[in-house]
Formats: C-alpha cells, structure tokens, sequence
C-alpha cells in the first residue's frame, strides 16, 4: 500500500498538469504572463504561450514524462521556428528551469 502511495505522488509530480503549474507560477515569478492557447481551428499548436518583460514571448508544449509529440505538433512547432518564434518543449520542471534561465534577471532587463 506504501508503494502505491508513493507511486501516485511521484506521478502526479510529473504529470503535465503539474509541469503547467510549474511554469505558469515560474512566468509569473519573472513578472510575465502564461496563458494557455486554443485554437480550434487549427491543430498542433504549443498549449502555452508565454508574455514575458521586454516584449519576449515564448511558447511552451508541455508533455509528461514518455509522452511524444504528435506529427502536426512537430510540424507546426518546424513551422513557428521558421519563421522566428521561440518553441520549447518541456518535460519536467527542470526543462522549464532551462528555457527561463537566460530571462532570470534581478530587473527583468533582457
């Protein structure tokens, strides 16, 4: 029954709603906003978009642990980097970590 326990707590730790969590509050941390993106219309887009100081946007698809990207998503994530967006894919908390690092200033200057 202890294992089990453990087992869902290190699970939900990892899981995609957790990892959102993660970045929504690390956005908000660097004085940005993180808002979710829907687009009915059109497949494949990365589930956050992220509003940063300075006029910096980033958009995040968060995957949980083991999940792939789905083919429109690769394409569509080719398709914004060709055209000079920043997309990150994040896994865990510290793939998040790693994408914010370069905007963590103590003034937000970037």
């Amino acid at each position: 029954m202890k294992r089990s326990i453990e087992n869902i707590v290190k699970r939900a730790e990892v899981s995609e709603k957790a990892i959102e969590q993660y970045l929504t509050d690390s956005v908000k941390k660097l004085g940005g906003i993180c808002l979710k993106y829907s687009n009915p219309g059109m497949v494949g887009f990365p589930d956050r978009v992220c509003l940063l100081p300075n006029g910096v946007t980033l958009w995040v698809e968060l995957k949980s642990k083991g999940q792939q990207l789905r083919t429109m998503q690769r394409i569509r994530i080719t398709q914004m980097m060709r055209l000079g967006h920043t997309v990150s894919v994040c896994k865990s908390k510290e793939d998040i970590d790693r994408m914010l690092e370069p905007y963590k200033t103590a003034d937000h200057d970037f």
